[in-house]
C-alpha cells in the first residue's frame, strides 16, 4: 500500500519552493537595476631627481709656463633638473700636493649668473664665495660639510648659477716654484634637497 501522505506532499512542496525562487530571480533583477559605479583611473606615482650638469667641454684651466704676476679666468654654468628647492655647494676632493707651490696661486671664485663655458661676456657677479690660495681651497673645502656655500636654487626655472674662477700666480713666487706642476684639480659642485 502506497503512502498517501507523500502524494499530498509532493503536490504541496513545489509550489512554495517555486515561489521562493521566483522571488529570488525578481530580487536579483531589481538589485541589477540599481547598481552603479564611478571610478578615477590613471594614478601613478614618479619620484624626482636631482641631477647636476655643467657646460663645460674642457678643463677649465690649462695653464702653462706661468710667470709671477700671470693672470687668468674662466667661468662656468651649473645647471640643476630638480623641481624642488636645493642647496649646491662647491668644493674639491684633489689629493694633497707635495710642495707649497700652490700656495703662490690665487683664486677668486665668484657667484653669478651669465657667462659660458669659456666666455665670460655677460657675468653679473653677486657674491664672491671664495678669494685666497689654490692650496687653502683644496684643504679646506673638501666635500659638501664643509663646502662653498649653500645657494638655494628654487627648483623651478631659470634653475642655474654661473661661477667665474680668477687666477693669479703671485709676483713673490720665489725660484723653487720654477718647473713645477700641481696636481690635477677637481672642482665639485653638489646639491642637496633643501628644506
Amino acid at each position: 500500500m502506497g503512502r498517501p501522505w507523500l502524494h499530498v506532499l509532493a503536490q504541496v512542496v513545489p509550489v512554495p519552493l517555486g515561489l521562493l525562487f521566483s522571488g529570488a530571480l525578481v530580487w536579483g533583477a531589481t538589485n541589477a537595476d540599481w547598481s552603479g559605479t564611478t571610478s578615477n583611473s590613471g594614478n601613478a606615482w614618479e619620484s624626482g631627481s636631482l641631477g647636476l650638469a655643467n657646460d663645460s667641454r674642457v678643463p677649465m684651466f690649462r695653464v702653462d709656463n706661468m710667470r709671477p704676476g700671470d693672470t687668468g679666468s674662466n667661468c662656468i654654468r651649473i645647471e640643476s633638473n630638480a623641481d624642488f628647492p636645493t642647496a649646491l655647494k662647491l668644493y674639491s676632493n684633489s689629493p694633497n700636493w707635495p710642495s707649497n707651490f700652490q700656495s703662490f696661486i690665487n683664486l677668486k671664485i665668484e657667484v653669478g649668473s651669465g657667462g659660458t663655458f669659456g666666455d665670460c661676456n655677460g657675468f653679473t657677479p653677486q657674491k664672491t664665495a671664495f678669494d685666497g690660495t689654490l692650496d687653502q681651497f683644496v684643504a679646506l673645502h673638501t666635500d659638501f660639510r664643509n663646502g662653498v656655500g649653500p645657494w638655494t636654487l628654487p627648483g623651478k626655472p631659470p634653475n642655474s648659477l654661473s661661477f667665474r674662477f680668477a687666477w693669479k700666480f703671485s709676483r713673490s713666487a720665489p725660484n723653487s716654484a720654477q718647473s713645477v706642476v700641481t696636481n690635477e684639480v677637481t672642482f665639485t659642485w653638489e646639491a642637496r634637497e633643501h628644506k
